[in-house]
């Protein structure tokens, strides 16, 4: 199965904190969704040859499209593929502040059935801070109206580690956004992206990151309150309730294929990955493709370490066996220091990070890296 992924690079203001490509130039719209619908023409072999599952509207900020043009994006891609059964999900990132039931209505009937919601905090003193366009009571009103417009099928983003954020203030968060009863919620801790104003203030000491000790008590206690909630830790960043893990995102982390389009999106066909350039005057000229690699048995291994040890379900033996006996022996050596120290587990032929792990595991699974 594949995923389509389309890269909206359009926002009405910067965020302080997101190295995304964007361009606040909202008049180049019309201009892109032109070439857009030339690159997703040219690409009519991969569409016909693969069973499309997910896709994904992601950015920027997709919600600068109307409706209309989401319908006609739509409608094209499904022109292209033979078979649009296998097609389950459709997700449409959402800026709280465009939220109207009049909008929402529009989106679901274009076929739209999931939204991503890009809240960060119920709080408005943070909000400002990250220099979000809407407040606290309009991320609210966003889900109410979602609903009202008949989505069953509500994520929303949340983000903590932020300057000035206590653990009071986090949990009033997540409080919120349990009460909002939303299926599915992806939470990050604030990284500071070379490039954006966050990264300036935090060089000349305007911010301080984050201590390691806080750190780990804000993901815990978003892990212990949404666990206890019902919700599934089905990756590092994300929680679901049953039955509602993102399909897309979870292609990823399985290893499936997926093409993109837009400018700065991602392709992968299972042997190579290729990306689009980072340049609204090169992506308009018709100038799509930055660079292409094709990825080597270690690549292979790699990846597959990066995304399977993210998940809850972790990395199999099969799979292991399936990247070489050099590679699987490697793991074999390495992984055991980890399941001595409680980070890792074996069972029944699987492989996967703790609760105890989950907070080290970006060094866990850097460590099972294999280098030449």
């Amino acid at each position: 199965m594949a995923g389509i992924y389309l890269h909206i690079p359009f926002c009405y203001k910067r965020c302080d904190y997101c190295d995304f490509f964007k361009t606040t130039n909202i008049t180049l719209k019309n201009e892109f969704l032109k070439v857009l619908e030339k690159e997703i023409s040219k690409n009519d072999l991969f569409l016909k040859n693969e069973d499309i599952e997910t896709i994904y509207f992601g950015g920027g900020t997709p919600s600068v499209l109307k409706g209309d043009d989401v319908e006609k994006i739509l409608g094209l891609i499904l022109s292209k593929i033979n078979n649009s059964k296998n097609l389950k999900e459709i997700t449409f990132e959402l800026n709280p502040d465009d939220g109207s039931i009049g909008y929402l209505k529009t989106l679901k009937e274009t076929g739209i059935n999931r939204l991503s919601i890009g809240i960060q905090s119920f709080d408005d003193r943070l909000l400002k801070l990250l220099n979000r366009r809407h407040n606290a009571r309009q991320a609210k009103e966003a889900v109410s109206n979602a609903r009202k417009a008949g989505f069953e099928n509500i994520s929303i983003d949340l983000m903590y580690g932020l300057p000035g954020m206590d653990a009071e203030t986090w949990r009033k968060s997540i409080d919120t956004a349990l009460m909002l009863h939303v299926e599915h919620i992806s939470a990050y801790h604030l990284t500071y992206e070379p490039g954006t104003i966050f990264a300036d203030k935090l060089r000349r000491g305007i911010f301080s990151e984050m201590n390691e000790e806080e750190s780990v008590e804000q993901f815990g206690l978003l892990i212990d309150k949404l666990v206890s909630a019902g919700y599934e830790h089905y990756e590092i960043s994300n929680f679901s309730l049953p039955g509602r893990r993102s399909l897309h995102n979870s292609s990823y982390w399985y290893g499936k294929k997926y093409i993109g389009f837009g400018p700065a999106a991602h392709s992968f066909d299972g042997k190579k990955r290729w990306w689009n350039v980072s340049n609204m005057n090169k992506y308009l000229k018709g100038d799509f493709i930055e660079k292409e690699e094709e990825l080597t048995v270690t690549d292979r291994y790699n990846e597959l370490i990066m995304l399977k040890l993210r998940i809850s379900e972790g990395v199999s033996d099969y799979e292991l066996k399936k990247t070489g006996e050099k590679y699987r022996k490697y793991f074999m050596e390495k992984v055991k220091e980890f399941i001595s120290s409680g980070n890792i587990s074996y069972q029944n032929g699987w492989y996967y990070i703790t609760a105890k792990g989950i907070f080290v595991s970006d060094y866990i699974i850097s460590e099972l890296f294999y280098t030449d």
